[in-house]
């Protein structure tokens, strides 16, 4: 993985902590309109990670397939970032 590990591991870990939260609301019996805000800004944080590993490996791993002249390589690069991208827009 080319992306900042720390910056990474710390938006998870904050992740990690907003699902142990949403746990502890769901067993207090919290309000639902407050669970739901919990769940978007959790799922916010996880959208960010994933936006930023997707610009490393852009910025990496593409990059570097495009660079070599490796059509087959370049090819399959491209193949998996529209496999991405067609799940992230579903």
């Amino acid at each position: 993985m080319k992306a900042d590990k720390a910056k990474i591991t710390r938006l998870l870990k904050t992740a990690r902590g907003q699902l142990d939260g949403l746990l502890k609301m769901v067993e207090d019996d919290r309000y639902c309109i407050d669970i739901s805000n919990q769940l978007m800004a959790t799922q916010a944080i996880l959208r960010k990670t994933n936006l930023e590993i997707m610009h490393a490996h852009l910025d990496s791993c593409v990059r570097e397939a495009l660079e070599k002249g490796d059509s087959t390589d370049s090819n399959e690069k491209l193949n998996e970032i529209m496999n991405i991208l067609d799940k992230i827009l579903k």
